[in-house]
């Protein structure tokens, strides 16, 4: 078993409202993603796979909305008929994603 520090990991912004902590091991990564209400509304048309551990959010939709809570996990294929954009309900929303390093960037 091998266990992910996260602890010892150092946060990241890429944007305001948003922080990371990113665990990489070749092209597979796990990323530990805090968003709060300061985070500027943006579209993002790339694929995730994650968990909320913590906090809820709305992830809009340009066909509706979907509110995500503690113990959700959630699936979004890439492509722009997927936009999408998340809305922190909570003061903080925590998440984790599971992504490879050939669709990653450094948006939130």
């Amino acid at each position: 078993m091998y266990r992910v520090d996260f602890d010892a990991i150092a946060w990241h912004s890429p944007m305001a409202g948003v922080r990371h902590k990113i665990y990489q091991v070749e092209s597979r990564i796990l990323r530990l993603v805090e968003y709060s209400r300061d985070m500027l509304p943006h579209w993002c048309d790339k694929g995730h796979i994650g968990h909320i551990v913590e906090g809820r959010l709305t992830i809009e939709l340009k066909t509706g909305s979907e509110h995500f809570g503690p113990g959700d996990a959630l699936f979004i294929p890439a492509g722009s008929e997927h936009a999408h954009r998340a809305v922190p309900i909570t003061p903080l929303v925590t998440a984790l994603f599971v992504e490879d390093e050939s669709v990653r960037s450094e948006s939130a």
